[in-house]
Protein backbone atom coordinates (compact mmCIF):
# COMPACT_ATOMS: atom_id res chain seq x y z
CA UNK A 1 0.00 0.00 0.00
CA UNK A 2 1.15 3.16 -1.06
CA UNK A 3 2.20 5.37 1.50
CA UNK A 4 2.37 9.33 1.90
CA UNK A 5 5.61 8.87 3.82
CA UNK A 6 7.62 8.18 0.98
CA UNK A 7 6.92 11.73 -0.43
CA UNK A 8 7.86 13.45 2.46
CA UNK A 9 11.58 15.55 1.86
CA UNK A 10 11.70 14.40 -1.97
CA UNK A 11 11.09 18.48 -2.39
CA UNK A 12 14.30 19.19 0.16
CA UNK A 13 16.61 17.21 -1.28
CA UNK A 14 15.69 18.19 -5.16
CA UNK A 15 15.78 21.74 -4.13
CA UNK A 16 19.48 21.01 -2.00
CA UNK A 17 20.75 18.98 -5.03
CA UNK A 18 19.94 21.75 -7.64
CA UNK A 19 21.18 24.45 -5.79
CA UNK A 20 24.49 22.71 -4.16
CA UNK A 21 24.21 23.77 -0.76
CA UNK A 22 21.82 23.08 2.68
CA UNK A 23 22.07 27.50 2.62
CA UNK A 24 21.23 28.44 -0.82
CA UNK A 25 18.31 25.57 -0.49
CA UNK A 26 17.25 27.24 2.68
CA UNK A 27 16.38 30.42 0.71
CA UNK A 28 15.45 29.04 -2.02
CA UNK A 29 12.29 27.64 0.48
CA UNK A 30 12.11 30.28 2.83
CA UNK A 31 13.47 27.98 5.71
CA UNK A 32 16.22 27.77 7.84
CA UNK A 33 19.53 25.87 6.92
CA UNK A 34 19.04 24.01 10.03
CA UNK A 35 15.80 22.66 8.99
CA UNK A 36 16.99 21.83 5.57
CA UNK A 37 19.89 19.86 7.12
CA UNK A 38 17.07 18.04 9.53
CA UNK A 39 14.82 16.84 6.58
CA UNK A 40 17.73 15.35 4.30
CA UNK A 41 19.11 13.81 7.83
CA UNK A 42 15.52 12.34 8.09
CA UNK A 43 15.10 11.22 4.34
CA UNK A 44 18.50 9.47 4.54
CA UNK A 45 17.91 7.52 7.41
CA UNK A 46 14.63 6.12 6.02
CA UNK A 47 15.90 5.18 2.72
CA UNK A 48 19.09 3.98 4.97
CA UNK A 49 21.46 5.37 2.70
CA UNK A 50 24.12 8.49 2.33
CA UNK A 51 22.57 10.51 -0.43
CA UNK A 52 25.11 13.15 -0.24
CA UNK A 53 29.49 13.59 0.71
CA UNK A 54 29.46 16.23 2.97
CA UNK A 55 32.93 18.38 3.05
CA UNK A 56 34.06 21.61 4.61
CA UNK A 57 34.05 23.36 1.15
CA UNK A 58 31.48 21.26 -1.23
CA UNK A 59 28.54 19.75 -0.89
CA UNK A 60 27.62 16.76 -3.96
CA UNK A 61 26.05 13.75 -4.54
CA UNK A 62 26.86 10.25 -3.49
CA UNK A 63 26.46 7.67 -6.60
CA UNK A 64 22.99 6.52 -4.56
CA UNK A 65 21.84 10.38 -4.19
CA UNK A 66 22.51 10.50 -8.62
CA UNK A 67 20.22 7.46 -8.62
CA UNK A 68 17.52 8.81 -6.24
CA UNK A 69 17.70 12.61 -8.10
CA UNK A 70 16.85 11.33 -11.29
CA UNK A 71 13.97 9.19 -9.54
CA UNK A 72 12.85 12.24 -7.97
CA UNK A 73 12.85 14.74 -10.73
CA UNK A 74 10.86 12.12 -12.59
CA UNK A 75 8.49 11.61 -10.31
CA UNK A 76 8.62 15.89 -9.61
CA UNK A 77 7.87 15.94 -13.72
CA UNK A 78 5.10 13.51 -13.92
CA UNK A 79 3.24 15.24 -11.12
CA UNK A 80 3.54 18.37 -13.11
CA UNK A 81 2.32 16.58 -16.25
CA UNK A 82 -0.56 15.64 -13.76
CA UNK A 83 -1.58 19.20 -13.32
CA UNK A 84 -1.06 20.70 -16.80
CA UNK A 85 -3.04 18.14 -18.44
CA UNK A 86 -5.92 19.66 -16.50
CA UNK A 87 -5.49 22.68 -17.96
CA UNK A 88 -7.49 23.89 -21.35
CA UNK A 89 -5.94 22.71 -24.80
CA UNK A 90 -4.95 25.61 -25.12
CA UNK A 91 -3.40 26.71 -21.85
CA UNK A 92 -0.29 28.64 -22.37
CA UNK A 93 3.20 27.26 -22.18
CA UNK A 94 4.72 27.22 -18.78
CA UNK A 95 6.52 25.21 -16.32
CA UNK A 96 10.36 23.46 -16.50
CA UNK A 97 10.89 21.77 -19.87
CA UNK A 98 14.20 19.97 -20.68
CA UNK A 99 16.20 20.27 -23.89
CA UNK A 100 18.85 18.31 -25.17
CA UNK A 101 20.84 19.58 -28.38
CA UNK A 102 23.96 19.02 -30.23
CA UNK A 103 27.70 21.43 -29.11
CA UNK A 104 27.83 23.01 -32.11
CA UNK A 105 24.71 23.25 -33.66
CA UNK A 106 22.21 23.66 -30.71
CA UNK A 107 24.30 26.52 -29.66
CA UNK A 108 24.49 28.34 -33.42
CA UNK A 109 20.79 27.57 -34.86
CA UNK A 110 18.57 25.73 -32.40
CA UNK A 111 19.07 27.91 -29.10
CA UNK A 112 18.53 31.51 -30.61
CA UNK A 113 15.33 29.82 -32.38
CA UNK A 114 13.77 28.69 -28.32
CA UNK A 115 15.39 32.61 -26.86
CA UNK A 116 13.24 34.21 -29.55
CA UNK A 117 10.50 31.56 -28.99
CA UNK A 118 10.50 32.46 -25.07
CA UNK A 119 10.46 36.28 -24.96
CA UNK A 120 6.69 35.39 -25.71
CA UNK A 121 6.34 33.21 -22.58
CA UNK A 122 8.16 34.32 -19.67
CA UNK A 123 6.47 31.07 -17.57
CA UNK A 124 8.06 28.85 -20.10
CA UNK A 125 11.58 27.43 -17.94
CA UNK A 126 13.51 25.57 -20.82
CA UNK A 127 16.70 23.84 -18.98
CA UNK A 128 19.29 23.71 -21.84
CA UNK A 129 22.14 21.51 -22.44
CA UNK A 130 24.77 20.67 -24.65
CA UNK A 131 26.30 17.12 -25.70
CA UNK A 132 27.03 15.32 -28.88
CA UNK A 133 26.74 11.48 -27.13
CA UNK A 134 23.68 9.26 -27.99
CA UNK A 135 20.94 10.48 -25.20
CA UNK A 136 17.64 8.33 -24.23
CA UNK A 137 15.65 10.51 -22.88
CA UNK A 138 13.52 8.46 -21.58
CA UNK A 139 16.60 7.54 -18.79
CA UNK A 140 17.63 10.82 -18.86
CA UNK A 141 14.27 12.36 -18.26
CA UNK A 142 14.67 15.24 -21.51
CA UNK A 143 11.87 16.06 -22.88
CA UNK A 144 12.89 17.07 -26.12
CA UNK A 145 16.52 16.69 -28.21
CA UNK A 146 18.12 17.57 -31.28
CA UNK A 147 20.78 15.28 -32.75
CA UNK A 148 22.55 14.75 -36.13
CA UNK A 149 22.72 11.39 -36.81
CA UNK A 150 20.74 9.09 -34.76
CA UNK A 151 19.96 5.58 -33.54
CA UNK A 152 18.85 3.23 -37.11
CA UNK A 153 15.69 2.28 -34.27
CA UNK A 154 14.31 4.64 -31.92
CA UNK A 155 12.84 3.39 -28.41
CA UNK A 156 9.05 2.99 -28.55
CA UNK A 157 8.81 5.68 -25.99
CA UNK A 158 10.71 7.87 -27.93
CA UNK A 159 8.49 10.16 -30.96
CA UNK A 160 10.83 11.46 -33.40
CA UNK A 161 10.41 13.79 -36.49
CA UNK A 162 13.51 13.81 -39.66
CA UNK A 163 14.62 17.58 -40.23
CA UNK A 164 17.27 17.28 -42.95
CA UNK A 165 20.66 15.95 -43.78
CA UNK A 166 23.54 18.16 -43.21
CA UNK A 167 25.88 18.77 -46.25
CA UNK A 168 29.62 18.75 -46.05
CA UNK A 169 32.02 20.58 -48.25
CA UNK A 170 35.68 21.06 -48.32
CA UNK A 171 36.84 24.68 -47.43
CA UNK A 172 40.00 26.80 -46.65
CA UNK A 173 40.23 30.43 -46.18
CA UNK A 174 41.45 32.63 -49.61
CA UNK A 175 45.05 32.98 -47.57
CA UNK A 176 45.64 29.23 -46.91
CA UNK A 177 44.50 28.89 -50.71
CA UNK A 178 46.80 31.68 -51.98
CA UNK A 179 49.75 30.09 -50.30
CA UNK A 180 49.30 26.08 -51.50
CA UNK A 181 47.18 26.62 -54.20
CA UNK A 182 43.53 24.72 -54.48
CA UNK A 183 43.61 21.68 -55.04
CA UNK A 184 42.19 19.71 -58.11
CA UNK A 185 41.72 16.39 -56.32
CA UNK A 186 41.26 14.00 -54.31
CA UNK A 187 45.25 12.67 -53.99
CA UNK A 188 46.06 16.18 -54.22
CA UNK A 189 44.80 16.65 -50.56
CA UNK A 190 47.85 14.42 -49.30
CA UNK A 191 50.10 17.69 -50.44
CA UNK A 192 47.92 20.04 -48.01
CA UNK A 193 47.65 21.28 -44.64
CA UNK A 194 44.00 19.08 -43.43
CA UNK A 195 41.94 20.54 -40.38
CA UNK A 196 40.26 17.19 -38.88
CA UNK A 197 38.01 16.23 -36.07
CA UNK A 198 39.50 14.45 -33.46
CA UNK A 199 38.10 11.85 -31.06
CA UNK A 200 38.63 12.00 -27.35
CA UNK A 201 40.20 8.66 -27.73
CA UNK A 202 42.72 10.16 -30.37
CA UNK A 203 41.76 8.44 -33.36
CA UNK A 204 40.73 11.23 -36.47
CA UNK A 205 37.37 10.99 -37.81
CA UNK A 206 37.54 10.10 -42.00
CA UNK A 207 36.66 12.13 -44.45
CA UNK A 208 33.80 11.58 -46.68
CA UNK A 209 33.93 11.42 -50.67
CA UNK A 210 31.86 11.35 -53.22
CA UNK A 211 31.31 8.77 -55.45
CA UNK A 212 29.58 9.75 -58.82
CA UNK A 213 28.85 6.25 -59.96
CA UNK A 214 28.50 4.94 -56.02
CA UNK A 215 25.10 5.61 -54.20
CA UNK A 216 27.12 5.72 -50.72
CA UNK A 217 30.62 7.92 -49.93
CA UNK A 218 33.83 6.40 -49.57
CA UNK A 219 35.54 7.24 -46.08
CA UNK A 220 39.28 8.39 -45.60
CA UNK A 221 41.48 9.05 -43.33
CA UNK A 222 43.95 12.28 -44.00
CA UNK A 223 47.30 13.05 -42.47
CA UNK A 224 45.81 15.94 -39.75
CA UNK A 225 48.21 19.19 -39.75
CA UNK A 226 45.75 19.99 -36.37
CA UNK A 227 43.04 17.74 -34.93
CA UNK A 228 39.96 19.37 -33.15
CA UNK A 229 37.21 17.80 -30.91
CA UNK A 230 34.94 20.37 -32.17
CA UNK A 231 33.26 21.81 -35.54
CA UNK A 232 33.45 25.06 -34.38
CA UNK A 233 37.48 24.92 -33.01
CA UNK A 234 37.44 23.21 -36.58
CA UNK A 235 36.37 26.27 -38.39
CA UNK A 236 38.16 28.76 -36.35
CA UNK A 237 41.47 26.76 -37.07
CA UNK A 238 40.45 26.74 -41.07
CA UNK A 239 39.59 30.69 -40.74
CA UNK A 240 43.32 31.27 -39.46
CA UNK A 241 44.86 29.84 -42.55
CA UNK A 242 45.84 26.09 -40.50
CA UNK A 243 44.53 24.40 -43.75
CA UNK A 244 41.66 22.59 -45.79
CA UNK A 245 38.60 20.67 -43.02
CA UNK A 246 35.32 19.28 -44.17
CA UNK A 247 32.53 20.92 -42.42
CA UNK A 248 28.70 21.23 -42.60
CA UNK A 249 27.14 24.15 -44.57
CA UNK A 250 25.23 25.03 -41.44
CA UNK A 251 28.42 26.14 -40.18
CA UNK A 252 29.98 28.11 -42.61
CA UNK A 253 27.25 29.27 -44.60
CA UNK A 254 28.30 32.86 -43.77
CA UNK A 255 31.84 32.33 -44.00
CA UNK A 256 30.83 31.44 -47.83
CA UNK A 257 29.08 34.33 -48.53
CA UNK A 258 30.89 36.93 -47.09
CA UNK A 259 34.19 35.22 -48.57
CA UNK A 260 36.40 34.24 -45.54
CA UNK A 261 35.97 30.80 -46.75
CA UNK A 262 36.26 29.24 -50.07
CA UNK A 263 34.84 26.02 -51.11
CA UNK A 264 37.15 23.63 -52.88
CA UNK A 265 36.59 20.05 -54.55
CA UNK A 266 33.24 20.81 -54.68
CA UNK A 267 32.38 17.49 -56.61
CA UNK A 268 33.71 15.53 -53.94
CA UNK A 269 31.12 17.49 -51.15
CA UNK A 270 28.89 14.63 -50.01
CA UNK A 271 25.72 14.07 -47.91
CA UNK A 272 26.20 13.89 -43.95
CA UNK A 273 24.23 12.46 -40.88
CA UNK A 274 20.69 13.64 -40.81
CA UNK A 275 19.22 15.88 -38.84
CA UNK A 276 16.80 15.16 -36.13
CA UNK A 277 14.21 16.37 -33.56
CA UNK A 278 13.62 13.79 -30.72
CA UNK A 279 10.67 13.86 -28.01
CA UNK A 280 9.10 11.81 -25.22
CA UNK A 281 5.66 10.84 -26.34
CA UNK A 282 4.42 10.30 -23.35
CA UNK A 283 4.85 14.33 -22.88
CA UNK A 284 3.73 15.12 -26.09
CA UNK A 285 0.51 16.38 -25.32
CA UNK A 286 1.92 18.91 -22.68
CA UNK A 287 1.63 22.35 -23.93
CA UNK A 288 4.87 23.38 -23.11
CA UNK A 289 6.27 20.67 -25.11
CA UNK A 290 3.79 20.73 -28.21
CA UNK A 291 4.99 24.44 -29.10
CA UNK A 292 8.68 24.06 -28.52
CA UNK A 293 8.40 21.25 -31.00
CA UNK A 294 6.41 23.24 -33.05
CA UNK A 295 8.85 26.35 -33.36
CA UNK A 296 11.58 23.90 -33.98
CA UNK A 297 9.84 21.71 -36.61
CA UNK A 298 8.97 25.29 -38.55
CA UNK A 299 12.20 26.97 -37.84
CA UNK A 300 15.68 24.44 -37.74
CA UNK A 301 16.57 22.56 -40.90
CA UNK A 302 20.30 21.21 -42.26
CA UNK A 303 21.72 24.53 -43.89
CA UNK A 304 20.41 26.39 -39.49
CA UNK A 305 17.53 28.44 -38.52
CA UNK A 306 14.98 31.01 -40.00
CA UNK A 307 14.24 32.52 -37.04
CA UNK A 308 10.41 32.58 -38.21
CA UNK A 309 9.36 32.87 -34.54
CA UNK A 310 6.25 34.53 -33.77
Amino acid sequence: MFSSERLKGIDLFVCVADMGSFTAAAERMNLTSSAISKGIARLESRLQVRLFNRTTRRLSLTDAGVTFYRTCTGVLAELEEAELSMQAEDSEPRGKVRIDLPASYGRLHVLPVILKFIEHYPLLIPHISFSDRFVDPAIEGIDILVRIGGPDIWPNAVGHRYLGTQRHIFCASPAYLNKRGEPNSEDDLENHSCVVYGEENGMLTPWHFARAQRSTAEKRVLPARVAIGDAQGQLTAVLAGYGIAQLPTWLVNRQLEDGTLVEVLPHLATDGLPINLAWLKSRQAQPKVRAILKILTDNVGPSGSALNVP
